[in-house]
């Protein structure tokens, strides 16, 4: 390849990685000083850029994030990580989602040569992804779509969000992070809301609508989505220290309880009655009522006495029901 056609090459790549940098955009003069090239080099350079660059109403270069792709090189079991965790969006989520779909049907040709019936199932998971059993809600995965454009270009949103008693208010909103949870099928995005001056979690569901606006914003350096949910059973989360939880399992349950690792916080201790002792530090104890509920009468909550009391009040009333 002669060096003229490299050079071209190289300084594509670049403008590229230089309008990844620049989510509003670049001129082709900017370019050409950021480059240190002379702007008719960027003129020319301009035809041979792939179609999710282009240029706006103020002749700007605007890279289309959406419409970039990403190449990705997997070996088998990166493959098959990669389709365990696709299985449990498959199974958690009750939305058809054209995108899951595209990824999955991309992963399974990805490995087909050196995995057949691996990249069969994949292509079976795409096609149950968007499945007429699904529910299908193009506002859903619109408003989705704008989230997370948002959240890549640091962009503010302005949504309208329906509450529980079904007002709706507006809101000018700074996504940091979007996070599944698979108890109610859901997704959430928690980020800054300028409203309310503080951290907010909106479910994606109960968002009515969204704009994208030209206001920009920066994640605070010190964001940890991980140190933010350390203490969650789920998606709730607080400022306030976390509340020890302690629960006693009855023994016929007792192994089941310690084949898995419910919360990173917790810590087991196995009676000499053959019960067991859980305790854990939640940061709202109320998120695991489903989970408390599902072990029926096998577990019995010590602490704390709120959520004890809520548990037995719930006790009280399908005794009610039953008898």
């Amino acid at each position: 390849m002669a060096r003229s056609a490299r050079n071209r090459i190289s300084r594509l790549q670049a403008i590229e990685n230089l309008l990844l940098a620049h989510p509003r955009g670049l001129t082709q003069a900017e370019i050409a000083r950021k480059l240190n090239v002379d702007r008719s080099t960027i003129s020319r350079d301009v035809a041979n850029l792939p179609e999710y660059i282009s240029e706006d109403d103020h002749r700007r270069l605007i890279l289309d994030r959406q419409g970039l792709l990403v190449h990705v090189q997997l070996s088998l079991n990166e493959a098959t990580a990669l389709h365990l965790a696709t299985r449990l969006l498959v199974t958690r989520m009750d939305r058809q989602n054209p995108h899951a779909s595209t990824a999955l049907r991309k992963l399974g040709c990805a490995i087909e040569r050196i995995a057949p019936r691996i990249s069969e199932h994949m292509q079976r998971s795409a096609d149950e992804m968007q499945s007429d059993s699904r529910r299908l809600d193009p506002r859903y995965i619109g408003i989705l779509e704008k989230l997370v454009l948002a959240w890549a270009e640091e962009r503010k949103l302005h949504i309208w969000y329906r509450r529980e008693d079904r007002q709706v208010n507006e809101y000018t909103f700074c996504p940091y992070f979007i996070e599944p949870y698979a108890i109610g099928q859901s997704i959430y995005a928690i980020g800054y809301c300028d409203e309310r001056h503080s951290m907010r979690t909106f479910k994606v569901a109960y968002i009515e609508r969204a704009e994208l606006t030209q206001q920009t914003y920066t994640i605070p350096p010190d964001f940890n989505a991980q140190d933010l949910f350390a203490a969650a059973w789920g998606i709730w989360y607080t400022d306030t220290p976390p509340v020890r939880v302690e629960l006693l399992f009855s023994a016929a349950v007792a192994e089941r309880v310690q084949e898995t690792t419910w919360h990173r916080s917790q810590q087991i201790e196995r009676l000499n009655d053959g019960r067991l002792r859980w305790v854990a530090h939640i940061a709202e104890p109320k998120e695991m009522l489903n989970w408390i509920r599902g072990w029926g009468a096998a577990v019995e909550v010590i602490a704390p006495l709120t959520l004890r009391e809520e548990v037995k009040e719930e006790a009280k009333k399908l005794n009610f029901l039953y008898t």
